[in-house]
């Protein structure tokens, strides 16, 4: 409101002021000139308001869009955080014949262990939930009745460059190998080698031969029985972090 205040006294002074001082009609001109120049930045500058009106609406608009999604957010992590309470996992059982390498953020866990003069690791990824979308109880926890698989894949080498390549679908109650390759693990991509048969080909005392193979190595169901548990709790604790840092950058955004 100052500069609106100060257009309008300097448009005022001005004929008065060019008429005192020089009295031309060439003069008096300049000034009506300098007169409507002043009236017309007054307009200009009161339209101007329209537009800054407008923005500031919208930004209120905003502000309270993101008001709103903060709090829809803070309510997943109340409910994040009591599915993370339900599914804590226990600790790991005495006899577990693995290492547990878990890195906060990752969705994978990787098991190693040696055996004999063999190194196995164990690659776990997160539970598949594609088969379980209505076995929910009354307070949305998961009721056990559909039990979700767990992706495997182990890898047993002896210091070469060959290694066994197992993929595995994990149950509590069934370990099913979906896959068998003999491997080179220094072999680029690019190179197409002829890893062997579909394991489903090999006869069937072939593939009960390996299932007791991996077995002996510790993928049997009381190790599964132990990662089921654990990875339906690192599940629900990645997601709880998730949703912490996803309201902190809304949050720091907004």
């Amino acid at each position: 409101m100052a500069l609106y205040y100060m257009l309008r006294r300097a448009s005022s002074c001005v004929v008065p002021l060019a008429i005192r001082t020089v009295g031309s009609a060439r003069t008096v001109r300049g000034a009506a000139l300098s007169v409507d120049n002043g009236k017309l930045r007054h307009e200009l500058y009161q339209k101007s308001f329209v537009p800054s009106l407008h923005f500031s609406t919208a930004i209120d608009k905003e502000q309270s869009f993101d008001e709103s999604l903060i709090r829809i957010i803070d309510s997943e992590i109340e409910c994040a955080e009591e599915v993370e309470q339900h599914y804590r996992a226990e600790e790991i059982p005495d006899g577990f014949p693995f290492m547990i390498h878990d890195n906060p953020g990752e969705s994978t866990i990787l098991l190693k262990r040696v055996y004999k003069n063999e190194i196995i690791k164990v690659e776990v990824h997160m539970p598949d939930f594609g088969n379980v979308e209505d076995s929910d109880d009354d307070n949305g926890y998961y009721d056990g009745k559909t039990q979700p698989c767990i992706p495997l894949v182990v890898r047993v080498s002896k210091g070469s460059r060959l290694q066994l390549e197992f993929v595995i679908t994990a149950l509590p109650d069934e370990i099913s190998i979906d896959s068998l390759s003999l491997k080179e693990q220094e072999r680029y991509e690019s190179h197409l080698a002829n890893e062997g048969p579909d394991f489903w080909d090999l006869s069937e005392n072939l593939q009960e031969s390996f299932q007791k193979y991996l077995e002996f190595r510790g993928i049997k169901t009381s190790t599964i029985d132990f990662l089921y548990e654990y990875m339906i709790s690192k599940n629900s604790k990645e997601y709880l972090q998730w949703l912490k840092k996803l309201r902190k950058f809304v949050d720091d955004y907004f």
